[in-house]
């Protein structure tokens, strides 16, 4: 007798077991269906694709203010490059501003101290102007000390030296922007009452003249020892071949 059939032997069993296929395929699909049907999945829209795109904006109040400010100083530099190559309608300009300043001294009778600084700073700018870029005293005071007279750019001093351009020290457009920008200032503070400083206004003028004067006529000694000429006025000019 035996106590052990397989499945197969069993009657109908290949029936009921070929259904167990089917079954299992049919509970699967059915619970993707459900699953779906419960998560849907969305396309996203066209606002939240850019919405992902786009960074987030840093709104930091210094970012704002340094962003504006570099913006102003690329706009304010174009325009200095604008007017770089306009050098009589720049210091045409500059000329008028000044006088109208003189104008607002005279017709106010005060504000002199701002006068007297805005004359003492552009004297130094105007000497400025005039002064080499290298020194010639002190390039041969060092050559000396170093035993080498000629191992700085110097001004030719001889007939046979060789030509060496003159290089100021502030150049003319600098020495325009700086000044035209200290005229402006002191334009605009000979309308403080904070500025008004009342002085004797004589001492200030005589003072300014002395120092003119002094300033210029060590200058002149000093184009005179070395032979040089900080203008262009009166040298030779050679047409173009």
């Amino acid at each position: 007798m035996t106590l052990w059939r397989s499945g197969a032997d069993w009657p109908g069993a290949r029936g009921h077991f070929a259904v167990f296929p089917v079954c299992i395929q049919a509970l699967r699909s059915a619970t993707l269906l459900g699953f779906a049907y419960s998560f849907p999945v969305s396309p996203p829209s066209r606002s939240s694709a850019l919405i992902m795109d786009v960074p987030e904006p840093d709104q930091s109040p210094f970012t704002a203010v340094s962003a504006h400010t570099s913006k102003l100083t690329r706009q304010y530099q174009a325009y200095l490059d604008a007017c770089t190559p306009h050098t009589t309608y720049r210091w045409v300009g500059s000329g008028v501003l000044l006088f109208l300043f003189f104008l607002r001294i005279a017709f106010a009778q005060g504000w002199y101290i701002v006068a007297y600084t805005l004359g003492i700073y552009l004297l130094n700018l105007f000497l400025a102007f005039l002064t080499p870029k290298f020194d010639p005293s002190l390039t041969q005071d060092e050559g000396l000390e170093d035993g080498d007279a000629g191992a700085s750019p110097s001004l030719p001093t001889k007939q046979d030296d060789e030509f060496r351009p003159f290089i100021r020290r502030l150049p003319e457009f600098k020495f325009w922007h700086a000044a035209t920008r200290a005229i402006a200032i002191a334009f605009v503070c000979s309308w403080l009452s904070i500025f008004d400083i009342p002085v004797f206004w004589p001492v200030l003028v005589v003072y300014w003249i002395i120092l003119f004067v002094l300033t210029m006529r060590r200058q002149i000694q000093h184009m005179i020892k070395y032979r040089y000429v900080p203008f262009s006025f009166g040298k030779t000019r050679y047409g173009r071949s």
